[in-house]
Formats: structure tokens, sequence, C-alpha cells
């Protein structure tokens, strides 16, 4: 997250010097948290929460944990971490209180321009996805346009918003004001709003509510006649992650006036310093329970403190990335596209539909920003094209079905014709399908080399292949010894003898099903020839013949 970006980096650089060492002094210790206070100081993390933190971090480092660990180093990361965690909101994933008897109210309350308005559509989007029917209420009569912005977001979002004084409502109501109109009384507009859900069958109600420049009585009063007329279930404050140092007063005043019950921060991917989501719930001791980290409808996240920490200190976040995946990724889909890679049937139209299930995850830097240590390669996650994805989707729509089916039909012309009509370069042509001849190369040879050690894969160790080749050399290579016993011994070669001969020995039944070879080498026949038979018709050999031509034969 880019609030916490030059946060990230510092904590970072405090930490390095660490590395290198087996043993820390307590000077190595005390310059390790001079440059962490110095980093939390310069991201506006407010003074107090610093004073404690370093103080709770020192007094750990310095103790027996760290002096008996076998890598001191990774154990004050450890350390900080936890203390980290500890003053975003003491480890405890909080979720939001629903009401017994719906509908749950829910009550927005912060400063202008916090991006409250938007967050209650991001907000109501979230519920829809989870299953329940939410209804946004504009009681924002304050700023101009504020209900108009509510009813774009509402429509966006797709959540029937209540608005009787300005406007036509979204979900089909009657204008009962003029456009650009701020007169009414929010207090009776968020009172109505109660049975309007009721009657209109919804279980969650968000009441986006006026803010203000500065914290004033006016403000106060109004947010306490709205909590006192609808008696919400949870009160939401919202406040911007780039305030500073502000933070901590707003939301003092925010806790005193209002009594809120958990606080949402908004604007996580400005570039601003985030010490605000490192102040507030430590000093106001109410919990974190969303953040919002973009303007699109999906840049909403339930707020995890361990995760967060996890962040700051560049160690990624995994566990969201895989919540995210399961969530928007058809496993069916994926099944198949597994399959197909091992045939070697993966097309474009694959590689395009796998493409289009990435999209659906956010941005390509926030998914990137969650992998642990990508806080050194920021320059290139800045640097990256989000539009890279598009001009790949229209090169290969750019192409015919049987051109994605099989794309080394693709020669020189065809390549001219797909860069014309996708509007991009034939060396962008070529680099996407080099690109994805490599892919579909590497991602065959890793399904192959897993489907050979599990059984049931029909992989190489299920005949044929790496392990079965090794197994029968092993058995040819034994049965060209000779047994150790004299009496076994002459069986088998009055048995080889036998075949040799081309009468069936009893003794020796392995070698008279198989029919006799007709063609020997001429000096063997030579040698057989000369040696002569005795009366049995058996040539006559030596008697060590047989283990040298049981060698030969094989």
């Amino acid at each position: 997250m880019a609030a916490f970006s030059s946060l990230t980096d510092k904590l970072s650089n405090a930490f390095k010097h660490l590395k290198s060492k087996g043993k820390l002094s307590e000077a190595d210790i005390d310059g390790t948290i001079r440059e962490i206070r110095r980093a939390l100081l310069d991201a506006d993390v407010a003074l107090d929460v610093v004073r404690s933190f370093t103080s709770r971090v020192r007094e750990r480092a310095l103790g027996e944990e760290v002096s008996q660990a076998l890598n001191p180093a990774q154990q004050v990361v450890k350390i900080v971490n936890d203390e980290l965690t500890q003053i975003l909101g003491a480890g405890v994933d909080r979720p939001l209180n629903f009401a017994k008897n719906p509908p749950t109210i829910i009550m927005l309350a912060g400063l202008q321009g916090a991006g409250k308005t938007t967050l209650a559509g991001k907000l109501g989007y979230w519920l829809k996805d989870a299953g329940h029917t939410p209804l946004l209420v504009a009681a924002d009569l304050q700023r101009p346009n504020a209900v108009t912005q509510l009813q774009v977001v509402g429509e966006r979002a797709d959540v029937p918003v209540y608005a009787p004084e300005k406007g036509v409502q979204s979900d089909g109501g009657e204008a009962v004001a003029a456009p650009g109109q701020t007169s009414g009384d929010p207090v009776k507009v968020a009172r109505d709003s109660i049975q309007y859900a009721k009657d209109k069958l919804h279980d969650t109600v968000i009441i986006d509510t006026a803010g203000r420049l500065g914290v004033d009585e006016e403000l106060m009063k109004q947010a306490r006649d709205i909590r006192d007329a609808v008696h919400p279930n949870e009160i939401l404050f919202v406040i911007d992650a780039m305030i500073g140092q502000d933070a901590v007063q707003t939301a003092e005043a925010f806790n005193k006036g209002v009594d809120f019950t958990g606080v949402v921060l908004s604007k996580l991917d400005g570039d601003a310093r985030g010490g605000a989501a490192l102040s507030v719930a430590s000093v106001t001791g109410k919990p974190i329970l969303f953040v919002s980290n973009g303007e699109g409808l999906k840049d909403f996240e339930v707020f995890h403190p361990d995760r967060m920490a996890s962040r700051i200190l560049d160690m990624g976040d995994i566990l969201t990335l895989i919540e995210q995946a399961q969530k928007e990724f058809d496993e069916q889909e994926a099944m198949e596209s597994a399959k197909k890679m091992a045939k070697g049937t993966y097309g474009l139209d694959d590689f395009m539909e796998q493409l289009q299930q990435v999209r659906k995850l956010g941005s390509m830097k926030s998914l990137l920003g969650m992998i642990p240590g990508m806080a050194a390669h920021r320059k290139e996650l800045e640097a990256l094209d989000e539009h890279e994805i598009d001009r790949t989707e229209a090169i290969i729509n750019s192409m015919t079905p049987a051109e994605r089916r099989d794309p080394s039909i693709i020669d020189g012309s065809r390549r001219a014709r797909i860069a014309y009509g996708s509007g991009n370069t034939v060396s962008s042509v070529n680099g996407l399908l080099q690109r994805f001849e490599q892919a579909a190369k590497m991602m065959k040879r890793m399904t192959n080399k897993v489907g050979g050690g599990i059984p049931g894969m029909g992989g190489p160790a299920m005949g044929g292949g790496y392990g079965g080749g090794k197994k029968g050399k092993k058995g040819k290579k034994k049965g060209k010894s000779k047994s150790g016993n004299p009496m076994k011994r002459e069986a088998e070669e009055k048995a080889l003898r036998a075949k040799l001969a081309g009468k069936k020995n009893s003794g020796g039944s392995a070698f008279a099903k198989k029919p006799q070879n007709p063609a020997l080498p001429a000096g063997l026949q030579e040698a057989m020839d000369a040696a002569g038979t005795d009366e049995n018709g058996t040539p006559n050999l030596p008697p060590n013949f047989g283990g040298g031509l049981s060698g030969l034969l094989g």
C-alpha cells in the first residue's frame, strides 16, 4: 500500500545491519530502536504511540527472547511485527455487528472529504456480494450534490438509494425536490429510511451523514441526533489515511461526540504518510474494520491487523492473495486448463480466459505488492503498465479461432494482419507469441514432471518412462548373472544346451516355450559344428561355455 511505502523502506533499512551479526549487543539494539523511532515519527505516527511502541520493543529485544535465539536479527523483526499488530488492533479481527432482527443499521461519520459517500457504495457492494440486501441512505444534505453523488455510486454498485429530499430515487421513486437542492431534515430522512427498508425487505441500511472541514459542535449535534433517532448497530468513523498528526485529535473528538464502534481507513493508495492507521486504533481503543485503497468498488477489504503489520514490514500478505484468488477463480476452469497444459492443447483462448480471471483480482500492482520482498522492486512496480493486459487481449481478439487454437500456423502475413487489427506493432505480436510458446513449454514440462511422480497421473513412472526404464535395466542386469549354486548352475547350462539344440527341457520351461532363434552368429555356428554332438544330439560344449554364452545372448 502506497501510504506505507516510505515507512516500509525505512524499517527495512533499520534491520539491514542486524542480519550479518550472530549476536546482538545492547548498542546494536539501541541503534535499531533509534531508527525505528525516526521512521515512525516521519510517518506521522502520534508521539505517545511511538514512545510506548519503542519502549516495548526495546524491553523484549534486550530480554532472553533475543539473546537465546538462534537468529537474533529475525527475532527482533518478529518482535516488531508482534508490537505493530498490537497497536493496529490488538491482533483481534472483529466482524460487523449484525442485528438479530433486520435491518442492521450502519451509520457513517467523519470529516468532509474523508470519502464517506464513496465508501458507502463500496460497503454496499461488499455486503451485496456477501448475500445481503443493502440500502444506501442519502442523509448528507449539507454538501452540494452529495445526494447525486451517492445515487451515482449506488447505481454503479447496483444498490438502491433512499433519497427523498432530492432528485429521482434510484429504485423508481418520484422526484420530490429540484436538482442541486440541499435543504431538508437529515434526521427525518434517516428515521424514515428504516421503515422504508423494512417495507422493501432490505436487511442492511447504510446512512451517509454530512461532514465538516473541521470538528465543530453543529456537526457533532447532527451526528448525535441521527444516532439517537435510528439507534445504529455500527457507527463507523471514516478517516483519511493521509490526514497525518490531526488523525488523533479528530478521532478523539468523534469518539467523544458520537462514540463510534469501528474505524474505516480510506485513501490508503495515496502517496502521503499513513501514520493515522498506526495511531487511531491505539489511541481510541476502537478496532479498524475496513480499509479502502482505490477508487474502484472492489478496492475495499476487511482489515486484519496481523496482515497489515506483515505488509508494513515487507513480509507480504499471501493469505489475502489466496482468499481473493479462491473467490474469483473458477476451480473447474483451472482444472481444465491444467489438463490442456499436460496434453499440449493449451491455446491462446485459454490464456486470455486466465488473464481475465486475474483482472478480477484487482490491479497488478496491488497483487504483486502482496508478495514478500517486493519493496525492493518498488521502482519496477511503479513502472508497471496496467494497460499491457488490454493490449494483449486486443492482439488475441484480432486472431481467428484457428490461430488462437494453434499459434504455430501464424506466419509473417498473419502477424502483420493481427498487428494492424489490434493497433499494435508486429514486434508486439512476435513478443506475445514467443512468450506464450515459452510459457506453454515450461508448463507442459512441469505438469509432466508432477504427473510422473504421482500414481494415476499417467506420467513416466506409470511405464516406459523414467522410473520404468531404470527398473527394466536393473532386472536385465540381474538376468545376466550366474548362479553360485553348482547344481543350479549345471541345470541352467543344461537348459541352455537344450535350447540351442532345439529340444524341450522339463526343468527349463522358460526357455522351452520360446522358439529357437534360427539365425546364429557365423562364428558360433562353426564352433558348434566342430564340437559335434553326443548320442542324444546335444552339442559337446565346454562346461564353462554356457555361462559365457548366456552373457553374450543376454
